[in-house]
């Protein structure tokens, strides 16, 4: 059973050992860290510390680059379940030696244990969003990402606080044994749930590896550039991690050192973050319907823009604190505006990362996903160190202020959202489906789930407004390749959305014989490629808001290629402002906005069944009474 809503799964078997397996290792791996480098604080001058924590961060990050290629190949071609039991027993052995490391005091000891958690988070990264597309229903995708999100950025910060905590306090020895038997505990529970996770057979079982991970690196590049959509997903999943790393390192030292706060301040900032990365995310699900909803995308991008600007405004007029305590800060002037906004980037961020995730999930090859999930970890880990050299440059040598910061890295976001909805308009057409499915209307869906998952088919539709094609493809998960009238197609601002979602536009033999041919050719070969198309037989709109007769236009498209045909009917929109009702459509007021609205599809027929009479009654009556 699918699950209803993204809580629902973890109650799923499916999902739960997963879920809390990831969740118990990225907080092992930050406890340690934060240990580590308060450690190396405490135990050093200021001087050798700084360079010891860098190379700590440096160490960690350095086998994303060295083994992500090789993981991801190895995600292919083994089962994943096994895979992930080995990687956690991997992480019991490594915890024993970083224990050991602790106690011992041994700085080098303990570089060397970082590296290995590194290299254990890098085969364990590829597999990590791979294996959700197997268990998971798409329809639970984005939920399923959604509560990952989530989890990663609350074990990130629990990890930070616990290991920074127990690693601070004034008996070294006795924090070192119990952070040593907290690591070692947490990485036992971590194998012992991973052993409840289902199987996951491997999807390129005959894969031969390449242990040249730059080689490997550059093929998969090469691979991922054959669809932009893919690509540019990528680099925006990338460029989140470099303002993710940006704020996460520069906010405990906005709250030291410009606030003069102390670590329960700091720890306030990095949870208002966090807070609002989970709730983000959870929301996604919510926003979209369950959907993989791309229109997402540029909102959480905009929404980022604009709360990066106003951190950046509001941190810079915060003074130093009188005293330290939580409550001063909570009530000096800006603080719970900062506090707010600090928040609110997370939660636009879930909003972004989570739909790309899930994208990527579903519209890359089965043998090829966690090979291209490995090229994702790689990109992210060079954003992360462009972050660091962005803050190297702009706070040390360029001498900037830390909210000075923040406003260059918000002001770099718009371009770099620019450029990208630039080269993949698909994701502004996909936010103004999104607009107008949550603003002028509430669409109400019935009998899409006959709708064939995948493989050619034509949805023959009534014809009421000009948005109704919009309308459609904001309700049916697949997407959907309109044929429809070439003057609709032409009109400005529509003609930006239906040529990103690839329409075919047609009229006339009489009008344009060259292009009608053309059309038709284009519809069988988008038919043999297993596309999904969509008809409005009627030819037109309507000028009464009546059920126009069908022209045997489809019967011309199912004689050339016969394939199954799903009648379908949009109720509710006569009317409309984008209707002719009471004269030409878009010439009078919008009278009511967030209307009820009805997407309806009937039963599938056979190429041989779907005549256009036929079809007509079938429409006529799925639409029913409701125009």
């Amino acid at each position: 059973m699918a699950a209803k809503n993204q809580f629902q799964l973890l109650a799923s078997r499916r999902f739960l050992p997963f879920f809390l397996t990831q969740l118990l290792g990225a907080f092992n791996d930050n406890v340690f860290k934060s240990a580590l480098m308060v450690m190396i604080a405490f135990r050093l001058a200021a001087d050798q510390a700084n360079a010891l924590n860098n190379l700590a961060a440096g160490l960690f990050i350095l086998p994303f680059f060295l083994f992500s290629a090789t993981a991801g190949q190895l995600a292919d071609k083994y089962d994943k379940s096994l895979l992930i039991r080995r990687i956690k027993l991997a992480e019991i052995g490594i915890s024993i030696v970083g224990v050991f490391a602790l106690v011992s005091g041994s700085n080098a000891l303990c570089l060397v244990v970082l590296f290995m958690l590194g290299v254990q988070s890098a085969f364990f990264g590829p597999i990590k969003y791979a294996i959700l597309p197997q268990h998971l229903r798409k329809t639970e995708l984005v939920g399923g990402n959604a509560l990952v999100e989530m989890a990663t950025f609350v074990a990130i910060l629990g990890g930070t606080i616990v290991g920074t905590i127990l690693s601070g306090a004034s008996d070294a020895d006795s924090n070192s044994s119990w952070i040593g038997g907290m690591i070692i505990g947490v990485a036992l529970a971590g194998y012992l749930v991973c052993r409840a996770i289902p199987g996951a057979p491997a999807p390129a079982p005959e894969l031969k590896v390449d242990l040249n991970p730059f080689r490997q690196t550059v093929r998969m590049l090469r691979e991922v550039a054959k669809t932009p959509a893919i690509f540019y997903a990528i680099v925006g999943i990338s460029w989140f991690w470099l303002l993710g790393a940006a704020y996460l390192t520069q906010i405990p030292s906005f709250g030291k050192n410009v606030l003069g706060g102390d670590e329960p301040l700091v720890a306030l900032l990095l949870c208002s973050f966090t807070v609002g990365v989970a709730i983000g995310s959870l929301a996604c699900e919510r926003l979209s319907g369950g959907r993989i909803e791309l229109g997402l995308v540029p909102l959480g991008a905009a929404g980022l823009t604009y709360a990066g600007i106003a951190l950046s405004l509001i941190g810079g007029e915060l003074q130093p604190l009188q005293e330290l305590s939580l409550s001063a800060f909570w009530n000096s002037p800006g603080a719970k505006a900062f506090l707010f906004h600090l928040a609110l980037i997370g939660v636009f961020g879930g909003l972004y990362i989570v739909p790309l995730y899930a994208m990527i999930q579903e519209r890359t090859a089965k043998a090829l996903r966690a090979r291209v999930i490995a090229v994702t970890n790689i990109m992210n880990s060079l954003f992360m160190v462009i972050s660091a050299v962005l803050g190297i440059v702009f706070l040390s040598v360029l001498d900037f202020s830390i909210p000075q910061f923040f406003m260059v890295i918000a002001l770099m976001n718009a371009a770099v959202a620019v450029f990208v909805f630039n080269r993949v308009p698909e994701f502004a057409m996909r936010l103004l489906v999104w607009l107008l499915s949550h603003t002028m209307y509430r669409v109400r869906h019935e009998g899409l789930e006959q709708i064939p998952a995948e493989g050619p088919a034509i949805i023959a539709c009534n014809h009421v407004s000009y948005v109704d094609a919009l309308l459609l493809a904001g309700a049916v998960r697949r997407p959907i390749r309109f044929i429809m009238y070439k003057p609709i197609y032409e009109i400005p601002v529509l003609h930006f959305i239906f040529k990103t979602g690839r329409a075919i536009p047609i009229c006339s033999k009489q009008k344009d014989p060259e292009g009608y041919e053309k059309a038709f050719e284009e519809i069988e070969q988008g038919l043999r490629d297993g596309d999904l198309l969509c008809i409005f037989p009627e030819g037109q709109l309507t000028k009464d808001g009546e059920l126009q007769p069908f022209k045997a236009g489809i019967e011309k498209i199912l004689g050339r290629t016969p394939v199954p045909v799903i009648p379908m009917a949009l109720r509710g929109l006569w009317g409309s402002f984008f209707s002719h009702k009471g004269g030409n459509a878009f010439t009078t007021w919008p009278r009511r906005f967030w209307s009820r609205v009805g997407v309806v599809a009937g039963k599938p027929l056979d190429a041989a069944a779907a005549r256009a009479e036929t079809l007509q009654e079938q429409v006529l009556g799925l639409r029913g009474e409701q125009r």
